[in-house]
């Protein structure tokens, strides 16, 4: 179904993954991105597509911009009113809901989703978790899950309030705590090389989460913290809970920690906490 393919932000390594995907699945796949340079590019900007991209445009299956939100919401107009009624529109924005505010605007014939990849693009997709949030559904949306799926995705749908309130959580809220366990480092004058020859499993997780992070594009991670509606709330939850815990031992009433832990558990259910647990044992069993 998706022989003519456009994927607008195509030097990035999301937009990268997902072309090669869909060149791999037999796709012409035209790239558009204005440092785009080599067979099949198109060094343009999607907000403003000229008269080559304009063409591929018209002629595509599949446009998705794999672009800052603000591109994206810039470009949803133009690219949308070139698009054919039947081809389909996606993005892999990692919040969703201005996107599909924007689409139910200005393009509500057109049928449209949001991919959001749950990992980083070097790492293999098979197995892992891609949210979809569909904005207007119809057999195309159908028939590029089903493709995304085939590839070894593990297709997880939800609605856009979902996918950014899930996100916060999931990213904003874990970025959140580890960059402040390094800032901790900082303000703590920690000697990083003793710390890492005497680290139990649970610090060296953190320690080496700390590392990921900021060996990737800050960017990223702005757009995580700032984009996301809901991120605020996810940042001052965090916050909120080193206070409590603060306050537990402040008290020098052990029951009043014992009742933090009994809270968490609670959080968790013990069919989750039970499988979480033992994988996380098999995890800390891998680290040297």
């Amino acid at each position: 179904m998706f022989k003519h393919c456009v994927v607008a932000g195509g030097t990035g390594e999301v937009g990268r993954m997902f072309a090669a995907h869909l060149a791999a699945s037999g796709a012409t796949v035209r790239c558009v991105d204005p440092a785009a340079s080599g067979p099949g590019a198109l060094a343009d900007d999607i907000r403003a597509p000229g008269p080559a991209a304009a063409g591929e445009l018209s002629a595509a299956d599949l446009v998705l911009l794999a672009v800052p939100e603000p591109v994206a919401l810039e470009a949803i107009g133009p690219v949308t009113r070139l698009m054919r009624a039947d081809a389909l529109f996606a993005d892999t924005l990692s919040v969703k809901a201005g996107v599909a505010e924007r689409l139910r605007a200005l393009a509500p014939g057109i049928q449209a989703v949001g991919l959001n990849p749950m990992f980083a693009p070097s790492l293999p997709l098979p197995g892992r978790p891609v949210a979809a949030a569909t904005v207007t559904d119809g057999p195309a949306v159908r028939a590029f899950l089903a493709l995304v799926a085939q590839w070894g995705a593990r297709v997880v749908e939800v609605s856009a309030r979902e996918h950014d309130t899930l996100t916060a959580t999931q990213q904003a809220a874990t970025h959140a705590a580890v960059l402040a366990f390094g800032l901790a480092l900082k303000e703590l004058g920690a000697d990083v090389g003793a710390l890492r020859a005497t680290a139990p499993p649970p610090h060296r997780t953190l320690l080496e989460l700390l590392a990921r992070i900021t060996s990737g594009a800050p960017e990223v991670y702005w757009d995580v913290q700032a984009g996301n509606p809901h991120a605020q709330d996810a940042r001052r939850a965090v916050g909120h809970g080193l206070q409590r815990l603060g306050r537990a031992v402040a008290s020098g009433d052990e029951s009043q920690f014992e009742a933090l832990f009994e809270e968490l558990r609670a959080t968790l259910g013990e069919h989750h906490r039970g499988e979480l647990a033992a994988a996380c044992a098999e995890s800390f069993a891998r680290l040297r």
